[in-house]
């Protein structure tokens, strides 16, 4: 399918933010589109949370309003993302079906006045969403300023798993469509641990709060269930739309943000993915999980240019610190997403909120008004968009995968795993942080697809892993790929059950090694490797004791539990390469272990100044390099081109000044880069 066909109907890059006009006079709507104009906006998001007033009460329609604000938009040249509001059902919809509310792990039965707080299960619920999809999609699919749909808001947010009677029929209606016959399910969850066995479907409730840890494979299962019913609820509201209108239809992700959604399987049922990313205050280098959610919202959805539905002009108002941008600093995280791959560039929300739970969370239009920095930099940021429009349709392309699994992140984010100082999304940000500083450019893939156009495939936490993902893995080695894995890999299947022949053994092939015992360390205890050429690196919460069979040993634990074994390992199979890491390794240690993958794979790392982020897109006839710099001082960049936001001709070199960014048209690179089926 082309870009052409899934992309809504705009010139050049998409650029605005959520609008709420039903908070502000009419008199601010005409004040609204004038300055929409002015700051280059041509998309706006609207009715995310207007059920209350499109429907009065139950099948009772008001659009007279909405009707009023799409026109004054399209008489203004601004194009609309028609929101379906179903993520804040009305008051008067509780009162009628109480049944509908969500309920937490613990029993807590949620009150209204939220966002996200009706069951996903309950079919009253699941109606009237239909309903009001429908009578949207009924009187606005023809409007000439609709060019896109915007089912809900966020799923699975705040909370995802509903522990409602509603929700638990629903599972066990799941549960005997996925194994039809108890004893599979018996099978399947290990229920002969603890005496768990179960002789009858309606015996087996949800996963609640228990006196010890649930069945870790039962809640591997209701993660399962809960992405299944939301899913199935954006499919619902997507077809109901799909009957009046021809418009693409999305919903906003929160990649690398939540992970209560395989974003994977919810990438197939878009027409374009988008995504709401906002800076984690609390990281100082927080440029490098924006980048993480830029390559990994291009990645589900296949490489094709995405859109940034949200994110924030300035601080938020729901982190424990809500940390003001600085002046540019917006500027370089849109062009950091335009970069990546996004040809869409929105922010929440337009106008600040003077009320509500937002009302301190930054927008294009502060409460401070036009006069303010932020909104000259929002006009600004319009501006350069306009000059960037060339870049749109162009694709990033990789030499290296990332592996990236929700399933495996639910499985290792269970209770009574042998230390909590190992986490998932720890272990991700430690190798894609080396990989971002080396300016290597990263796609995120699963075990299961076809690797073969990627020279390096990295697995920092692939605690489950199915046996055709492993096949796979090994075939990609055996065929000439280079394959970096790090400790607590390989662990179990796909219903948390320890693989046969122990710890990592499905991956036995490709890095000839198994692990005998899992050595975490104590809190805080810091020991250290030996590297073959006499370099030393330090070793971090984690060690193994490691059977090597096959592989050669590349460095030794010095000190620990694991000392004078083998810490890091090579191994040559077929034509490729496996490189298995037992411990979590320093900044120096990373240092050097990349360096060695990056000679066996035929990476070859930036020569940029640490900080100056590098990033290629590629198109029909020009590549586009994005060149942001987040150091206190400029940066060289040897390129030669076009400079598209000054229109300056560089000519081998270009100064990237302190917190600049620029946009580069250049020749066309040489082919390279990996294919991205969606098999798992």
């Amino acid at each position: 399918m082309s870009q052409e066909s899934t992309w809504p109907n705009l010139a050049g890059i998409a650029y605005g933010g959520d609008y709420n006009p039903e908070q502000w006079p009419r008199e601010t709507w005409r004040e609204d589109v004038v300055l929409m104009r002015q700051a280059g906006v041509n998309l706006v998001s609207v009715g995310i949370f207007s059920w209350a007033l499109l429907e009065t009460s139950e099948g009772v329609f008001d659009f007279s309003w909405l009707d009023e604000v799409i026109d004054l938009l399209h008489e203004n040249g601004i194009s609309v993302d028609l929101g379906t509001p179903t993520a804040s059902p009305p008051a008067w919809f509780f009162a009628q079906h109480p049944d509908t509310r969500f309920v937490m792990r613990d029993g807590t039965v949620m009150g209204f006045g939220a966002r996200g707080m009706a069951s996903h299960s309950a079919p009253a619920y699941q109606e009237a969403s239909v309903r009001i999809a429908t009578e949207l999609a009924r009187r606005y699919a023809d409007h000439p300023a609709v060019v896109l749909w915007h089912v809900h808001n966020e799923y699975g947010t705040p909370v995802s798993e509903d522990y409602s009677p509603h929700a638990v029929r629903a599972w066990r209606l799941w549960l005997q469509e996925r194994y039809t016959h108890l004893d599979a399910l018996n099978a399947a969850w290990g229920t002969s641990f603890w005496g768990q066995h179960y002789t009858a479907w309606e015996h087996i409730g949800a996963p609640a709060i228990t006196a010890t840890p649930a069945n870790p494979a039962q809640r591997l299962d209701y993660a399962r269930f809960t992405d299944h019913q939301l899913r199935q609820c954006f499919i619902r509201e997507r077809d109901a739309i799909r009957q009046y209108a021809s418009q693409p239809i999305t919903t906003n992700f929160m990649a690398n943000q939540h992970d209560g959604c395989d974003l994977w399987a919810w990438a197939r049922e878009v027409d374009v993915v988008s995504d709401d990313h906002y800076l984690w205050a609390a990281d100082e280098e927080a440029e490098i999980g924006l980048a993480i959610a830029a390559d990994l919202s291009r990645s589900v959805g296949g490489g094709r240019p995405w859109i940034l539905m949200e994110h924030s002009t300035s601080g938020v108002n729901w982190q424990p610190r809500n940390i003001a941008k600085r002046p540019g600093q917006m500027r370089r995280n849109s062009l950091t997403h335009l970069g990546r791959g996004a040809d869409g560039i929105l922010f929440f929300q337009w106008r600040a909120g003077r009320f509500g739970a937002e009302k301190f969370h930054s927008a294009m239009i502060p409460h401070a008004g036009t006069d303010s920095r932020v909104f000259r930099e929002v006009t600004a940021l319009g501006g350069d968009l306009q000059r960037l429009s060339e870049v749109r349709g162009s694709r990033v392309q990789a030499d290296v995968a990332v592996l990236w699994d929700f399933e495996s992140f639910w499985a290792q984010g269970l209770e009574w795993r042998p230390t909590e100082d190992v986490t998932y999304a720890q272990q991700i940000r430690l190798f894609y942080e080396r990989l971002w500083r080396d300016n290597v450019t990263v796609d995120f893939a699963l075990p299961g697809q076809d690797l073969s156009g990627y020279r390096l495939v990295v697995a920092p936490a692939q605690y489950m892993l199915r046996l055709a993902g492993a096949a796979n893995l090994n075939e990609y080695v055996e065929n000439g790929g280079t394959l970096l894995v790090s400790f607590f890999s390989g662990i179990v299947d796909e219903n948390d059950t320890v693989h046969v022949g122990g710890f990592g053994a499905p991956l036995e092939p490709a890095l000839g090694v198994r692990v005998e015992e899992f050595l975490p360390l104590r809190e805080n205890d810091r020991r250290q490797i030996h590297w073959a050429d006499g370099s030393a690196s330090g070793s971090l919460a984690w060690q193994e004791d490691l059977v090597v069979t096959t592989a050669d040993v590349q460095a030794h634990y010095v000190d620990g539990p694991g000392e004078a074994g083998a810490a890091i390992t090579r191994n040559a199979h077929g034509a490729g390469t496996g490189w298995y890491v037992s411990t979590r390794l320093d900044a120096s240690g990373m240092r050097s272990l990349f360096d060695r993958v990056y000679a066996d794979a035929g990476v070859t790392a930036g020569d940029h100044p640490e900080g100056l982020e590098v990033i290629t897109r590629v198109g029909a006839d020009a590549a586009y390099v994005t060149a942001v710099n987040h150091r206190d001082e400029p940066a060289a960049l040897a390129v030669t081109g076009t400079e598209l936001l000054t229109g300056a001709d560089i000519a081998g070199a270009l100064t990237v000044a302190a917190g600049g960014v620029a946009v580069i048209r250049t020749a066309l690179p040489h082919p390279q880069g990996g294919d991205d089926p969606d098999t798992r």
